[in-house]
């Protein structure tokens, strides 16, 4: 296990969650939704869209995977720690407000975002998982309060995440798509941060900081072809750690199907949570992207002067 190697492991508090409650899950997933899944549940499992089963453990799961989120916001609240790691399956990013897809059934970091804003907080969710993050972003696409920023394969799965797409109504401008080519490495996600998500975090000036940590960016997943490292993501977490203080910052596990991948990813990334470093690789560079980070830049600054 990830947190195991990581060495810092003696320092991490493991707390098993409760299930969310339905109210907080329709918050963002209609009850017409949840009532889908809980008839598939019912009946033992089964195949509910192309690519997302479930069995007769899977809405569980899913449910103790929200309630990770609201538990841990309730405890870094009361000051028990300075950040909380959610390392829970299944997935939620892909789930939209009323669809299943890419083996996520509830949206958890939606969830606990949205139950923020209830609670009158700026929320910012950055999403580096190789996939777009569809249903985060549809979700909260015209939410003056949350901004969703994604880093990801493109074209790839789901096919969504153009950097044109900014929200929509009250939310315009509050969505940040950062499309990438295959092979990006690390120094291209850096300069993401640094040239289009530093400026608009800035603008926006969240007040929490959610973590969509999908480790299938990793140049070992079979699923992607992308080419960053575990300490490639060690360094995006440590410079996104900045944008939230203390006790302020959540962070949930999303994809990555590469085990010896997830382990080191998930050890660096909770070394950088309590403000160590752990590195068994070296950070990435020399790949393509940078181009598309100039032209998003370029477009960010065309929308600003109107």
């Amino acid at each position: 296990m990830g947190l195991d190697a990581s060495p810092v492991s003696d320092a991490v508090v493991t707390v098993t969650a409760t299930p969310a409650p339905a109210s907080a899950i329709e918050r963002v997933h209609p009850g017409a939704y949840l009532g889908e899944l809980m008839a598939v549940d019912a009946a033992g499992g089964g195949r509910i869209d192309g690519d997302t089963t479930m069995n007769e453990h899977s809405l569980e799961a899913a449910r103790l995977a929200a309630g990770a989120g609201l538990d841990a916001i309730d405890r870094l609240r009361a000051g028990d720690s300075d950040a909380a790691f959610c390392v829970v399956r299944p997935p939620g990013h892909h789930a939209t407000s009323a669809q299943s897809m890419g083996f996520c059934l509830v949206n958890s970091a939606a969830v606990a975002a949205a139950a923020l804003v209830d609670a009158g907080e700026r929320v910012a969710i950055i999403d580096y998982d190789a996939h777009h993050g569809n249903g985060t972003e549809e979700i909260f696409y015209r939410d003056a309060e949350v901004l969703y920023v994604s880093l990801h394969q493109s074209p790839f799965y789901p096919g969504t995440g153009s950097a044109t797409d900014r929200g929509s109504g009250a939310g315009v401008g509050t969505t940040v798509n950062v499309p990438l080519p295959a092979g990006a490495t690390g120094d291209v996600y850096r300069a993401a941060l640094d040239r289009i998500i530093g400026p608009a975090l800035d603008a926006f000036a969240p007040t929490w900081l959610i973590l969509s940590a999908g480790f299938d960016a990793h140049r070992a997943d079979p699923l992607t072809d992308l080419g960053l490292t575990s300490a490639d993501y060690a360094d995006l977490t440590r410079e996104l750690l900045a944008v939230a203080p203390a006790g302020r910052r959540l962070v949930f596990l999303e994809g990555g199907y590469d085990l010896q991948a997830l382990v080191d990813s998930t050890a660096s990334v909770a070394a950088e949570l309590l403000g160590e470093q752990y590195r068994s690789e070296s950070p990435t560079s020399g790949g393509p992207g940078l181009d598309v980070v100039q032209a998003i830049e370029e477009l960010h600054r065309r929308e600003a002067h109107g």
